[in-house]
């Protein structure tokens, strides 16, 4: 089939595309910035489309000679109305999909409870809403209903991860004890590519969920097993609003606070599969649905290899500058701090670039730790992503990654990466990192910073941070010179 994949550079997205190309499927995919495509090894088997989802001029050609469209974008963790944000995209794709002759939707949704959909979180409000629009449609829809997705990468379980390795207790509001069934990445994306099956009049929402029916806690403690910890006692607090768990999530984990709020709001209801018809129109994959231990522990393998496929990381931060760094023509009239430094080493560029591309995550950056770690926090405290997002490869990047509070803009591997912050800031910003022969058998390294400030706080935080610069800054330069020299990254 022709398949349009939306969402494509999402975390089930990135996964999704290649699995459809290896069915034999023709996919192209629907992006607002081809940019983000650069890196993913699968970008010259798909044709491309740039276009906006809340933008319906765009969609037209998206859809034109489409057999199947995947509807995989959601707002959460955006600002704003949300809501009406995707319902707009909502009723923009299924016109446009009417309108071009599309034979299928499929959809991905999130479990929920029984009843008003108007007592439901604003998030699963949303996301049932939008399955609703789809299915009125005219074009036959298949809307799976998930439960939290467990996989390398998820969010929900990063959440978990991260709450069970940082605390030795757990105070938990008291949906810890609501039920859960969560399901596998691995069992969602089968689910999706077998809707492409299903005999084309359906139209129909499925609710999916991996084998176990837990509790929160439960699922804590099940993953404290099969990461080698002691099970966490964990004290059910009525006093903990959705808010003020989702600021402690913020705190304690990656996760920022716009993306925690949804996840946690949905955690209020027991969201479990109750409508179990799905296994007589798509057979159960073989060997069975995976169990939540056993998807915890090939997530914690992927980790540890190093091949986590997509990361929640990989989604655009709700109000961070997405523009790319202004040539240095444009910088004229126009106000912009910079800190240019560059060292000659003995060590070979190979050498010199090896550091450079494992910067940041658990190499650090070079400097100052507790200084960085210090933005980081300031950052978490106003709802920024802060500095633990880390890295997805332990040495490789690619365009689009996220690298603590920074996303890679570009790189020319070998040569130069230059970064883009995505902390909270009064301006934007970017870390240029350049590595080139010296000719000598040696090599230079050049590192600048550019900042774009903001009206007057823009300027005044130059100022303020500017005595710390000089001693992070040079410090960099000297231990990344340093680590080339001895021939490591660390």
């Amino acid at each position: 089939m022709h398949v349009l994949v939306t969402g494509a550079t999402g975390y089930l997205g990135g996964r999704l595309v290649p699995r459809l190309i290896v069915a034999g499927h023709t996919v192209r995919v629907l992006v607002r910035n081809p940019r983000k495509l650069r890196d993913v090894p699968w970008r010259n088997d798909v044709e491309t489309v740039v276009g906006d989802l809340t933008d319906a001029e765009t969609l037209t050609a998206a859809v034109a000679d489409i057999d199947a469209l995947y509807y995989l974008v959601h707002a959460m963790g955006a600002k704003g109305d949300f809501e009406k944000t995707e319902k707009v995209s909502a009723r923009n794709v299924a016109t446009a999909a009417k309108s071009a002759g599309v034979e299928r939707i499929v959809y991905l949704g999130g479990l929920h409870p029984e009843g008003e959909v108007e007592e439901l979180s604003r998030h699963l409000r949303s996301r049932a809403e939008v399955g609703r629009i789809l299915m009125d449609s005219g074009v036959p829809t298949i809307a799976f209903n998930a439960g939290v997705v467990i996989g390398s990468g998820s969010a929900s379980f990063e959440m978990i991860r991260h709450l069970t390795e940082v605390l030795p207790y757990m105070p938990a509001p008291k949906w810890v004890r609501n039920f859960i069934q969560p399901i596998a990445v691995r069992d969602v994306l089968y689910y999706l590519v077998s809707a492409l099956e299903l005999k084309k009049d359906l139209n129909r929402s499925f609710d999916i969920g991996g084998p176990d029916v837990l509790r929160y806690g439960q699922m804590m403690n099940g993953y404290a097993l099969e990461a080698g910890l002691h099970q966490r006692p964990i004290a059910s607090l009525p006093v903990l609003t959705p808010w003020l768990a989702s600021q402690w999530v913020n705190l304690v984990t990656p996760i920022p606070r716009l993306l925690a709020v949804p996840i946690i709001e949905s955690l209020q209801f027991d969201c479990v599969v109750r409508d179990k018809s799905v296994s007589d129109f798509i057979p159960e994959p073989e060997g069975g649905l995976t169990g939540y231990r056993t998807s915890v522990r090939l997530a914690l393998v992927k980790m540890s290899d190093g091949e986590v496929e997509t990361s929640w990381q990989d989604a655009t931060v709700a109000g961070a500058p997405s523009d790319p760094i202004p040539s240095d023509p444009e910088w004229t009239g126009h106000t912009v701090y910079t800190d240019l430094r560059e060292r000659h080493t003995p060590a070979s560029p190979a050498a010199l670039w090896a550091v450079v591309e494992g910067i940041g995550g658990e190499n650090g950056w070079y400097s100052f730790p507790l200084a960085w770690a210090l933005r980081g926090w300031l950052d978490k405290l106003v709802g920024g992503v802060g500095l633990r997002r880390g890295r997805r490869h332990p040495s490789t990047l690619n365009t689009g990654d996220a690298l603590d509070f920074w996303r890679v803009e570009s790189i020319d591997r070998g040569r130069s990466l230059r970064l883009r912050a995505e902390m909270k800031l009064p301006g934007r910003a970017w870390l240029e990192l350049t590595v080139s022969e010296s000719g000598d058998g040696g090599s230079r390294y050049r590192q600048r910073a550019v900042f774009f400030p903001s009206g007057l706080g823009g300027r005044l935080y130059w100022l303020a941070i500017l005595p710390f610069h000089g001693a992070i800054f040079s410090g960099m330069v000297n231990r990344i010179v340093a680590a080339a020299e001895a021939g490591k990254s660390d």
